[in-house]
């Protein structure tokens, strides 16, 4: 999809379809009169016939006159003035471009930040742009390709999309922001598809291919794949225990992208590759087991955000860690009760093979020691507690270092993609005692969340760094089921702000 800008007179722009917000007040919204009498007050006409409706997500298709501008008119109900937020706008311009999918316009322009209070500053217009784009981008997204021909859905027209605006300030900055929109959404997009992909072709194999075509792209970028062999020379036994059932062999996929001086310290970015969970030898209950395909969201997340980064040519020093492998039971997996050494020499009992995302990250992380980074950032489906604790509207945060939260937390907020941070104290750590080793895997059920972070915080000593728990934010479960392409927009935002 292309974004453009316009701040032309609505009357005077042509375009297959004008998106109107439609609010409780009744009228045609005042900047928008000479619009719907260049289309013959097509609106004003369908409103006193009472075809139009405020509720929220509501739409009309108009028909444009013969000389009207627009071909089409889509009113949208956006509900009480006082009560349209942010949210509000996201959730009607989602509902407008998924309408306008099934129809045969090929461009649009909306307006409906006409219905949003005026007076806006430049924080605000970026987020309009954001919003927008995620919000097209989320309507219009398709996973059909492995469907045979006769079952996939008719090609989407609508190729062109405006955002309208009244203000020149306004202009600029959704303009300027148009780009990093668009390079989050194609992230995004990346992490959704590989998401979504079945275990059977997204294998840790194929996510290698795929970093390297990301890598690609630009001379500043490179990728290695470590096979099991260099892994184990390395001394990552917490990964490899992980891998030891599966047929197909664990990769550690690393990108490094120079954006700048070498003297500059990288930001590194490690995700969870297990691409298909199925609990090892504590083995998971079958129901709603297929979706253990998303326990790679983590991989795919920071791979999509370093395809934004590479795309957008960041001033930046950015590193991808992406520790890859399927958790399956066989004769040669691990049990519950053994013990393994990670790479930092510390050693681990196994008490739970489910628990699985946390070794892996282990070994990443203290990998990630050698590009002796500014911060770490590790994102996961880590842990079901954070579901129940948080839902599928944020994700987890957890870190030690409140500046690093502070500006994940502003990056969320503006990319719409918001995380909330959970604690991290030394008493989470204290059920991960062990008789054995020098600690455990699991302890008890409450404070999951912040338990998992302990563990992994056991690895991370010195180090700036913050663990994102996506397990509630990553996928969609029952009728939408789906990857989200969460955390994507956060990482970038953050990598432009930082």
């Amino acid at each position: 999809m292309q974004y453009f800008v316009k701040s032309s007179e609505p009357q005077k722009q042509k375009t297959d379809c004008a998106i109107i917000p439609w609010l409780e007040t009744s009228k045609v919204p005042a900047g928008l009169k000479a619009l719907d009498k260049a289309c013959g007050n097509a609106i004003k006409d369908a409103a006193r016939r009472g075809d139009l409706s405020s509720k929220v997500g509501a739409s009309t298709l108009l028909i444009g006159g013969a000389n009207s501008p627009c071909k089409r008119i889509l009113v949208v109900g956006c509900g009480k003035p006082e009560s349209f937020d942010r949210k509000t706008f996201t959730k009607v311009t989602g509902i407008a471009a998924g309408a306008l999918a099934r129809t045969g316009a090929k461009d649009a322009v909306s307006y409906l930040s006409q219905a949003l209070k005026s007076g806006r500053k430049e924080q605000a217009a970026r987020r309009l742009a954001m919003d927008t784009v995620a919000a097209v981008e989320q309507a219009t997204y398709r996973f059909d390709a492995l469907k045979s021909k006769q079952h996939r859905q008719k090609p989407i027209a609508l190729k062109r999309f405006g955002i309208a605006v009244s203000q020149s300030s306004e202009r600029n900055a959704v303009s300027a922001t148009l780009p990093q929109a668009r390079a989050i959404a194609e992230g995004a997009r990346l992490a959704r598809d590989l998401g979504n992909m079945p275990s059977n072709r997204c294998t840790p194999r194929y996510l290698a291919s795929v970093a390297r075509k990301i890598a690609a792209k630009s001379k500043k970028a490179s990728a290695r794949i470590l096979n099991p062999d260099e892994i184990k020379r390395l001394g990552m036994g917490a990964l490899l225990s992980v891998a030891a059932g599966a047929v197909e062999p664990a990769r550690l996929i690393v990108i490094q992208y120079r954006g700048t001086s070498a003297k500059t310290k990288p930001t590194v970015l490690v995700g969870k590759g297990i691409t298909f969970d199925t609990g090892g030898i504590s083995i998971k209950p079958g129901q709603g087991m297929d979706e253990m395909k998303f326990d790679m969201c983590g991989a795919a997340g920071v791979l999509g955000a370093m395809q934004a980064t590479i795309e957008l040519g960041l001033k930046k020093n950015v590193v991808a860690i992406v520790p890859a492998c399927v958790n399956m039971p066989d004769g040669n997996a691990t049990n519950p009760g053994d013990i393994v050494t990670t790479m930092s020499g510390q050693t681990v009992e196994i008490l739970n093979t489910d628990a699985e995302g946390r070794l892996i990250l282990c070994d990443a992380l203290t990998y990630a020691r050698r590009f002796k980074p500014d911060t770490i950032i590790d994102v996961a489906t880590l842990t079901g507690a954070c579901v129940v604790a948080l839902g599928p509207f944020v994700s987890g945060l957890m870190t030690e270092d409140d500046k690093l939260a502070a500006g994940l937390l502003e990056a969320g907020e503006l990319a719409g993609d918001q995380a909330w941070r959970l604690p991290l104290m030394k008493e989470y750590g204290e059920g991960l005692a062990s008789n054995f080793a020098d600690f455990a895997n699991v302890a008890g059920r409450e404070g999951g969340a912040s338990i998992a972070a302990s563990f992994l915080s056991r690895f991370t000593k010195d180090l700036r760094w913050a663990h994102l728990d996506v397990a509630g934010t990553a996928w969609k479960s029952g009728k939408e089921k789906g990857a989200t392409g969460r955390p994507v927009g956060l990482l970038v935002q953050y990598l432009l702000n930082a």
